[in-house]
C-alpha cells in the first residue's frame, strides 16, 4: 500500500529560461537504462516479489523504503524536465506555426505528443522497457545487482551534470546524487553483512567525490547522505539493522529517519495554449474547477 503526498522531495527552483536541451539530456535520468524509472521498478518488483520476507526482515525493508523514495524521484526529475521545457514554444492561431521553435528540439516527442512534457523514455526517446527489470529471487545477487545499477545511474547523473549548466536541472542532479550516494552504500553494506566483503571500500563509484559538484553541498549539509528514510508512518522499522555505524567517507554516522524528507512545493506548472495542455479552454477549466470547489 502506498500513501502519496502532495510534494516533491525538495523545492525545486523554476527554470530561469526554457531549455529542450537541458530537458532533453535530463530525460535519461528519468526513462534511460539507469534512470529513476529502473531504479523503481527494479526495487518495487523485488520487494513484491521477496520469498521468507519475515526470515529476512531487514533485507526486505531496505529494498521496499528505497523502491518508495525511488517514486518520488521519478515525480521529481518529470518536474524538473517539465520546468525547462515550460515556455519552449510560442503562442497564437495555429496557422502561425507557434511550435515551429521546437521543430529542431532534441527530443521532439516532448512537444509533439506530450505537450511540453516529460515522457518515459532516455535522451535519445528510446522508451523504458521492462526488461530493464533484474529480479532473480537470489538476494546477494539482487543486491548486487542494485548496487551495480546505482552506480551505473550515478554515472549517468554526473554525466548530464557535466552537460548542462542550468541550475534548475544541477539542482536537482545535486539532490539526486547525494540520494542515490545513500542508496549505493546502503545496498553495499547490506551486501557486507551478508558476505563480510568490504564492499564499501569501492565506493564512490565512479571516483569522483560529491564535493566536486557544487550543487550537492546544500543537501549534504543537511546531512542528507547520511539518512535513509522509511517512507512509511508506521513500518520499516528494522533499518537500523542494516543502515548503522560510521558512514564510508568519514564524516559522521549514518542515521534511519521514520517517515520522509520534509519536501517542497509541487510546481504549477502554467497552461501552454498552443500545445492543448491543459486542453479546452484553459480559463473556462479553472471556472468549472472553482465551481466544483464551492460545492465542497
Amino acid at each position: 500500500m502506498y500513501l502519496r503526498i502532495d510534494k516533491l522531495q525538495i523545492e525545486l527552483p523554476a527554470a530561469p529560461y526554457p531549455d529542450p536541451a537541458a530537458a532533453a539530456a535530463v530525460q535519461d535520468l528519468l526513462g534511460g537504462r539507469f534512470g529513476e524509472m529502473s531504479t523503481l521498478m527494479n526495487y518495487t518488483y523485488q520487494s513484491f516479489n521477496m520469498r521468507g520476507r519475515d526470515a529476512i526482515r531487514p533485507f526486505y525493508e531496505l529494498v521496499a523504503s528505497i523502491a518508495a523514495e525511488e517514486l518520488g524521484h521519478i515525480e521529481l526529475v518529470s518536474a524538473t524536465i517539465n520546468s525547462l521545457l515550460t515556455g519552449a514554444t510560442g503562442e497564437g492561431d495555429p496557422s502561425s506555426a507557434p511550435l515551429k521553435g521546437a521543430a529542431g528540439a532534441p527530443n521532439r516527442d516532448q512537444f509533439l505528443n506530450r505537450g511540453n512534457a516529460s515522457l518515459v523514455a532516455g535522451a535519445m526517446n528510446a522508451p523504458w522497457q521492462g526488461d530493464y527489470v533484474f529480479n532473480s529471487g537470489e538476494l546477494v545477487l539482487d543486491l548486487l545487482h542494485n548496487f551495480f545499477l546505482e552506480s551505473g545511474a550515478r554515472m549517468g547523473k554526473a554525466r548530464v551534470y557535466e552537460m548542462t549548466d542550468n541550475p534548475t536541472a544541477r539542482h536537482m542532479i545535486g539532490y539526486l546524487l547525494v540520494r542515490g550516494g545513500v542508496h549505493q552504500v546502503a545496498y553495499a553494506k547490506a551486501l557486507e553483512e551478508i558476505t563480510g566483503v568490504s564492499v564499501t571500500k569501492m565506493l564512490p563509484i565512479p571516483r569522483i567525490e560529491n564535493s566536486k559538484f557544487p550543487d550537492t553541498k546544500r543537501f549534504e549539509e543537511q546531512g542528507m547522505h547520511h539518512k535513509l528514510y522509511s517512507f512509511s508512518p508506521a513500518d520499516y522499522k528494522n533499518l537500523a539493522a542494516i543502515w548503522h555505524g560510521p558512514h564510508p567517507y568519514g564524516d559522521g554516522d549514518v542515521e534511519v529517519v521514520s517517515g520522509t524528507p520534509e519536501g517542497g512545493p509541487q510546481v504549477d506548472l502554467p497552461a501552454q495554449p498552443s500545445n492543448f495542455a491543459p486542453g479546452y479552454d484553459p480559463g473556462e477549466l479553472a471556472e468549472i474547477a472553482a465551481r466544483l470547489m464551492r460545492h465542497m
